[in-house]
């Protein structure tokens, strides 16, 4: 899948690459009130991509601090029992519970 995923990359690159080469030719840009702007193509095609990227991502700041806002920080299990005498080194007690080692363990902090 990795090489696939790369394949992918390689293959955008090479053809936003080869539009860039195909498209040195002049541009001229007339806005209002009579102001020109003349500058080779490929740098009006990135200007017009990047105020899209720029659009896209305004677009969508609001719903993602919402759902950031909206999402509530994971449980951390405290644990208030005592600690139990340590058994022998040699001879371990197994996990009293169904999952294994996994349960015997402390419960991870959130960094």
């Amino acid at each position: 899948m990795r090489i696939l995923v790369w394949a992918l990359r390689a293959v955008v690159f090479l053809a936003l690459f080869a539009l860039a080469m195909n498209n040195q030719h002049e541009a001229e840009l007339h806005w209002f009130f009579g102001i020109e702007w003349q500058t080779r193509m490929i740098y009006v095609v990135l200007a017009a991509f990047m105020a899209g990227c720029v659009v896209g991502v305004l677009a969508m700041a609001p719903r993602w601090w919402r759902g950031r806002r909206n999402a509530s920080p994971p449980a951390v299990a405290v644990s208030t029992a005592t600690p139990a005498a340590p058994s022998s080194p040699r001879f371990p007690e197994p996990p009293s519970s169904q999952f294994g080692a996994e349960a015997a363990m402390p419960p991870r902090e959130n960094l």
